[in-house]
């Protein structure tokens, strides 16, 4: 297995168009434990360590721009006004010292299902910036990111530059199930954004399929009940039946296996369960904010 090292970004691409198959390794929280347990065995690994730019990250007027390595720790101290869901997302993540290495990138780059920021950015409606040295930059849509079990949409030669997140314009909440509270990949996991200047709902959902989802059904089923209702303006508390109906759609958007840390029928019942509550919660913070702000006009 060969090391490769490159001290700045444009030598990383070059890297990786050299050696197509390289693995990328930043915090190395995914990489090396597959490594260690002889699950994967590259030719190459391409340490991004050393590139600087991954660790920077920069607040605009309506948006996020954060560096493939920023780390978990980084997102929770710095950006929890700006990305609540996500800082949520974060204090889930294994322990102190894998918050401190890990980092959305890498989340992406492996493409678990069971990774923890993957409901987040679902629900937020994130970008995922990639770069290759022949064919320049582009910018992939999270719901078309994730093509399959641990793939996604990268082509050999690309590499993840930065992740773009639209600050957030309304509650966002993110509930994980696992068999302890650390240290524990997800049995399944649900995140939930309300975007209110567009008053639209927007679903994550992680460990209870192939790939990381959204529960399209559901969020238009809300869309469509909160908007008839008047419920954006009007601020009142949302019907129990329309959250049940919500949380039935969120468990009917999952396609789940069994496994060792969950049956599938577990897994469906816990991320209606958690539809439901995070519905509740994001629900009562916005008819809070919204009554503090009539209160001041």
């Amino acid at each position: 297995m060969d090391f490769l090292r490159p001290a700045c970004w444009e030598e990383a691409l070059a890297a990786k168009a050299e050696h197509p198959t390289a693995v990328p390794i930043a915090g190395g929280t995914d990489v090396m434990v597959e490594i260690n347990f002889d699950h994967r065995r590259p030719e190459y690994l391409l340490d991004l360590n050393r590139v600087g730019d991954l660790y920077e990250w920069e607040v605009g007027e309506d948006s996020v721009r954060l560096g493939a390595s920023v780390s978990y720790t980084t997102i929770m101290e710095n950006l929890r006004a700006e990305l609540p869901g996500l800082a949520l997302a974060s204090h889930t993540v294994a322990s102190p010292q894998i918050r401190n290495r890990g980092g959305v990138g890498g989340n992406l780059g492996t493409a678990s299902p069971a990774g923890d920021a993957h409901p987040a950015l679902l629900a937020a409606g994130a970008e995922v910036e990639v770069q290759s040295a022949g064919r320049g930059t582009r910018r992939i849509p999270v719901d078309d990111f994730y093509t399959g079990v641990k793939r996604n949409a990268l082509a050999a030669d690309e590499l993840i530059r930065a992740v773009h997140i639209k600050k957030a314009d309304g509650p966002q909440q993110f509930s994980k199930v696992g068999t302890r509270n650390a240290m524990v990949i997800a049995v399944c996991a649900f995140g939930l954004a309300l975007h209110p200047g567009s008053r639209t709902v927007r679903t994550g959902i992680g460990s209870a399929a192939p790939t990381p989802v959204r529960a399209e059904a559901a969020e238009e089923f809300l869309n469509a009940a909160l908007e008839e209702g008047g419920f954006w303006d009007n601020g009142r508390i949302v019907p129990p039946s329309v959250a049940k109906r919500f949380a039935e759609l969120c468990s009917g958007a999952c396609n789940p296996i069994d496994d060792v840390r969950g049956t599938a029928s577990y897994r469906r019942h816990a991320v209606g369960v958690m539809a439901r509550r995070t519905l509740t919660w994001t629900w009562e913070s916005y008819r809070g904010t919204a009554a503090r702000t009539e209160g001041v006009a």
